[in-house]
C-alpha cells in the first residue's frame, strides 16, 4: 500500500493510516479508495483483528476528494458517462457501507468495531469516511475544520455524507452543513453532532473504545429496528414544514441557477422516504445528475483547480524567493488601512505612512477595531490583537521606510499625488525595494514615469474591502521586470489571497469588464426598462448584485469621475454618452449612492436599502413594452463577457484561468458558470456569436462579436481546448 498503511498491534487492533506521498494534505483518489477497501477486507477477514482504527499520519485527516479527478470525471467515464459516474459513486457507497456494517449479520451481530481518529481537519470525503465508522474521535485542535463544503464548488456530498448526516441529525439540523457548507472546529462539531468525541489523543482513545465496544455500539440508528428520522420525514407534520422551508430557502439563495443545491434537496427529500440502502442509490443518481451538468465541472475547475494553481504561482517568473519582510504602506485611508491589516496578520512588519500622524493612527485603529470584532466572535484573542498591532508602525515620517523591501502606495487616484509620494519614498528606500501602486484605473506605465527604477515598479489592485475580498490584480507596466512580478505574487501568497497577473491597459481586466455591466444597467434605465427587471434579471442569472445596486455600493460620484477621465482619454471614440446623461443627473441631484443614503435605491436613516428609488420614473418613464427576461440577461452577461474576450485578444489577459478566477472572485461573475470563458465554452462559440449578432442589431456595435470569438465559432474550438495551459503545451 502506498497511501493507506496497514498495521496491527499486540491488542489485535488494525490501524489504517492515511498518508498520501508528496502532499501536505490527504486527498482521496480512486487508487487510495482501492487501498482502503483492501485494508478493510484484510482486517475483517483476519480472526486476530478485534477492531479497526482509521486515521492519518499527517497533521490533518483529509481535505476531500482529489478535485482534479472530479473535474475530469465526466470526460473520463467512457462512452456512457452517466453510467460510468454512477457506477463509480456506487462503488464508493459499497466500500463505505462495508465499513458501516463491518461484517455484521442480518441480526446486527458479529461485526468488528471501526473508529475514526481525526488529528486535524476533515472535510468532504474526509468526513464522509468517518461518518460511516462507528465512532469518531477528533483531536482537541481549535485550528481544525470539520464539515462538508462540497456545495461551495458546485457539487454536494455524494459518498453517503448527505444521506448519513440527514439520518443522523435530521434535515433541519443538517441543512447548515449541507446547504451552506458550514465548517466547524472540533468542539462545535461535537456539539452539533457531526462527531462523537474531542480528545487529546484520538488514536489512543479510538483504540480504547474499539477494545470495549459491544455489538450494540456498532449498529447505526438507521440500521436498528424502529428507527425514526430526527425532526420527521417529509410527510410527518414537523418534517413537512422543514422541507417546505428548505425548498424556499434554496430557491431564495440560489435563484435556481445552482444545480447542486436543488439536487441535494431532492436527494434528501426522496431519500427520506425509502430504506437507507435505497436512499444511497438515490443520492448517487442525483450526484451523477450534478456531475453531468457542465456547471459543476466548470465551478470545480475555476474555484479550486485553477484557483489553487494561481495561488501556487502558476505564472510566477523563475526568480529566487521574494517573500516580503517589511512593507511600507503610503496612505492610511480605507485601502491603505486594509492593506496594513492583512499584511500584519500575515506576520509582516508594516510602516503605515500618512501626511499627518493623526491620520496614520486612524489607519492603524482600523486594525484594532477589526481585531476587537474578531475577539467578540471568538475568532481572535487579545494576545493575537497585540501581536498584530505590534507589527504596525503608524507615522508621518518617510524615514521610517528605511529597510522596507516593498512599498505599496495607496493614496488618492491622482497621478500628481502618486508621483509625489513615489519620489519621496524612493529617496528613502534601498535600490532593492519594489514599488507597487494600488490603483483601479490609472495606467501603470504612465505612473512608472515618476519612478527612478521603472523595472521595479508594478501595479497591485486590491479590491475593497481589502480584508474580505480574495482577489488581487497584479498589473505589469511596459518596463516592469520579473523580480517585481515575483515580489508581488509572493506578497499576495503571504497574505493568503488569490492573484491574477495582467498587462497594462486602461481599467486593466476587472474594471474593464465590470464597468460595461454597470453601464448596461444604467443605459437600460434611460431606455425605459423597468429597474426591478434589470436588477432581478442580473440576480436570476447568478450575479450577486444588480448593476444599479452595484453602482450605489461603489458610489455614483466615483462613476462620474471615471466617466470624465475615460471621455478625456478617448475623445470622439467615447461610447457611453447615454450612460453619462443618467449618471451625471443622479450626481447633480445629490444621489451619490449608499454613502449618501440616496442613489438608484432609497435608504433609511441607518443606510439600509428600502427599495428602488421611485423618483427615477419621473425622469426616465417606464416604457409600455418591456423586453423579455432572456434579452436583459444576455445584455448584462455579454457586456462583461465580450470585454473578457477582447482583453484576451489584446494581450491584457495571458491566461484564461486568470480570466475566469478573476471574474468570479473580483466582481462575482455568475459563479455557477465557472467564469466568462467557461460560460462561452458551455454555450458554444457559435451560439454566442449568434446571440451577439442579435444583440448588436438591436442595441449597437458594443455587442459585436470579437474576431477571436468568430474565429472559434467557425473552427468549432473551445477556449479551454485552445488556450488552457495543458492544451498550449500539447
Amino acid at each position: 500500500m502506498t497511501e493507506f498503511h496497514y498495521a496491527t498491534d499486540s491488542d489485535g487492533i488494525a490501524t489504517l493510516s492515511w498518508d498520501v506521498p508528496g502532499k501536505s494534505m490527504n486527498v482521496l483518489s480512486f487508487d487510495a479508495l482501492a487501498e482502503l477497501d483492501a485494508g478493510i477486507d484484510a482486517a475483517l477477514a483476519d480472526d486476530r483483528v478485534k477492531g479497526i482504527v482509521i486515521t492519518s499520519a499527517k497533521k490533518d485527516f483529509a481535505g476531500g476528494m482529489d478535485l482534479n479527478i472530479l473535474a475530469t470525471m465526466r470526460d473520463s467515464a467512457g462512452g456512457d458517462p452517466a453510467k460510468g459516474i454512477f457506477d463509480g459513486i456506487m462503488r464508493m457507497h459499497r466500500i463505505l457501507r462495508k465499513i458501516e456494517r463491518a461484517g455484521m449479520d442480518d441480526r446486527n451481530k458479529g461485526g468488528k468495531p471501526i473508529a475514526a481518529a481525526l488529528p486535524g481537519t476533515a472535510v468532504g470525503i474526509g468526513l464522509e469516511i468517518p461518518l460511516a465508522c462507528h465512532r469518531i474521535f477528533a483531536a482537541d485542535n481549535p485550528k481544525a475544520r470539520i464539515g462538508l463544503p462540497e456545495i461551495m464548488v458546485g457539487i454536494f456530498p455524494g459518498a453517503g455524507g448527505t444521506t448519513r448526516l440527514v439520518r443522523k441529525l435530521g434535515a433541519m439540523a443538517a441543512a447548515p452543513f449541507l446547504l451552506e457548507g458550514r465548517l466547524s472546529d472540533p468542539k462545535k462539531a461535537k456539539s452539533a453532532g457531526l462527531i462523537d468525541e474531542v480528545v487529546a489523543d484520538p488514536v489512543a482513545a479510538a483504540k480504547e473504545w474499539v477494545l470495549g465496544a459491544s455489538d450494540d455500539d456498532l449498529v447505526k440508528p438507521w440500521d436498528a429496528k424502529g428507527y425514526k428520522m430526527p425532526g420527521g420525514t417529509p410527510y410527518h407534520p414537523a418534517g413537512f414544514m422543514t422541507f417546505v422551508g428548505a425548498s424556499a430557502m434554496v430557491m431564495g439563495r440560489t435563484q435556481g441557477v445552482y444545480p447542486a443545491a436543488r439536487a441535494l434537496l431532492s436527494a434528501v427529500y426522496e431519500g427520506a422516504l425509502v430504506p437507507f440502502d435505497t436512499a444511497l442509490r438515490i443520492e448517487a443518481r442525483w450526484f451523477t445528475h450534478v456531475m453531468m451538468n457542465p456547471s459543476s465541472a466548470a465551478m470545480i475547475r475555476s474555484l479550486f483547480v485553477n484557483k489553487e494553481a494561481l495561488e501556487k504561482g502558476a505564472n510566477r517568473p523563475d526568480v529566487p524567493d521574494q517573500m516580503v519582510e517589511k512593507v511600507g504602506v503610503l496612505g492610511a485611508g480605507m485601502m491603505g488601512a486594509g492593506i496594513a491589516l492583512v499584511a500584519a496578520q500575515a506576520g509582516i512588519d508594516v510602516v503605515l505612512v500618512d501626511q499627518a500622524q493623526e491620520a496614520a493612527e486612524r489607519g492603524k485603529a482600523h486594525t484594532a477595531d477589526y481585531m476587537d470584532k474578531g475577539i467578540k466572535r471568538g475568532k481572535a484573542t487579545p494576545e493575537k490583537k497585540e501581536q498584530v498591532l505590534g507589527r504596525i508602525t503608524a507615522t508621518a515620517d518617510y524615514n521610517a521606510l528605511k529597510g522596507c523591501d516593498m512599498i505599496i502606495e495607496a493614496v488618492f487616484e491622482d497621478p500628481g499625488v502618486k508621483a509625489e509620494v513615489t519620489q519621496k519614498a524612493e529617496a528613502i528606500v534601498g535600490d532593492h525595494c519594489i514599488f507597487a501602486t494600488n490603483t483601479s484605473t490609472l495606467p501603470i506605465t504612465d505612473l512608472a514615469r515618476a519612478s527612478q527604477r521603472p523595472e521595479q515598479f508594478i501595479g497591485i489592485h486590491f479590491f475593497s474591502p481589502v480584508e474580505k475580498m480574495n482577489l488581487v490584480e497584479i498589473i505589469k507596466g511596459r518596463e516592469t521586470g520579473d523580480v517585481a512580478v515575483a515580489k508581488a505574487l509572493d506578497f499576495v501568497r503571504q497574505i493568503r489571497k488569490t492573484p491574477i497577473v495582467v498587462n497594462d491597459a486602461r481599467f486593466f481586466y476587472a474594471n474593464r469588464c465590470i464597468i460595461p455591466y454597470i453601464n448596461e444597467g444604467i443605459r437600460m434605465v434611460a431606455e425605459g426598462v423597468t429597474p426591478p427587471l434589470i436588477e432581478n434579471a442580473a440576480k436570476l442569472v447568478g450575479m450577486p448584485l444588480g448593476p444599479l445596486q452595484l453602482v450605489d455600493e461603489t458610489s455614483i460620484d466615483l462613476g462620474v469621475k471615471i466617466a470624465r477621465a475615460t471621455k478625456a482619454a478617448m475623445g470622439d471614440a467615447y461610447p457611453d454618452a447615454a450612460v453619462d446623461e443618467v449618471l451625471f443627473w443622479m450626481a447633480d441631484e445629490g444621489r451619490l449612492g449608499r454613502k449618501a443614503k440616496a442613489g438608484f435605491y432609497a435608504y433609511d436613516d441607518k443606510g439600509k436599502r428600502i427599495g428602488l428609488w421611485d423618483g427615477l420614473a419621473a425622469r426616465y418613464p417606464v416604457a409600455a413594452d418591456q423586453p423579455e427576461l432572456p434579452e436583459v440577461q444576455h445584455r448584462l452577461l455579454f457586456a462583461q463577457v465580450l470585454e473578457a474576450v477582447r482583453a484576451l485578444e489584446d494581450g491584457v489577459l495571458t491566461d484564461i484561468r486568470e480570466g475566469d478566477v478573476g471574474a468570479i472572485l473580483g466582481w462575482g461573475f455568475a459563479p455557477w458558470s465557472g467564469g466568462p470563458f467557461s460560460w462561452l465554452d458551455m454555450i458554444g462559440a457559435a451560439h454566442a456569436v449568434d446571440l451577439c449578432d442579435g444583440l448588436a442589431t438591436l442595441h449597437g456595435d458594443r455587442f459585436a462579436a470579437p474576431a477571436l470569438l468568430r474565429e472559434m465559432a467557425e473552427s468549432g474550438e473551445t477556449f479551454y481546448g485552445r488556450f488552457a495551459p495543458a492544451a498550449r503545451a500539447a
